[in-house]
């Protein structure tokens, strides 16, 4: 085994910050999924609507959330698992997931929070999370995905 095949496999065993960051995020999300469904940390949960504005259920008491919102945070977390597999994977999840954001945080303020488009549901709050949450994640994906695929070229 030469030394540049070592060193691959020992970071594949090992992972890549890149990898952590995905493993990390796709944790925050199964759990912010989770939590969604939990009553006493989504308040009004009974309240709660498969999809739309409707849904009056508000995770830690201000972020709107709804099953869809919910199933939809558990479906990105098992992706950002399954994904973390490779750090190209991992910087891939990590991007599109973050642009994935952004998108979703330019949706949020031009859609009217009382009307049928607004089917995720989103609020202020949720809005502005999605911003910090898409620059969180491309900045992660960016840094770390760089690094990492870097390092397993040489």
């Amino acid at each position: 085994m030469t030394d540049r095949t070592r060193t691959r496999s020992e970071r594949t065993t090992k992972g890549s910050p890149v990898q952590a960051a995905a493993v990390l995020v796709g944790f925050a999300f199964l759990l912010v999924g989770a939590l969604g469904f939990v009553p006493g940390i989504t308040s009004d949960r009974d309240t709660m609507e498969m999809a739309g504005h409707e849904s009056h259920a508000l995770l830690l008491g201000i972020f709107q959330v709804s099953v869809l919102h919910n199933v939809l945070h558990l479906l990105l977390g098992a992706a950002g698992m399954v994904l973390a597999r490779t750090a190209v994977l991992a910087r891939a999840y990590l991007l599109g997931g973050g642009a994935l954001y952004l998108v979703l945080w330019l949706y949020g303020l031009v859609v009217d929070e009382s009307s049928q488009a607004n089917f995720v549901p989103l609020n202020t709050a949720d809005d502005w999370l999605h911003l910090a949450l898409g620059l969180g994640m491309i900045a992660l994906g960016v840094v770390l995905g760089r690094r990492s695929i870097r390092r397993t070229a040489h």
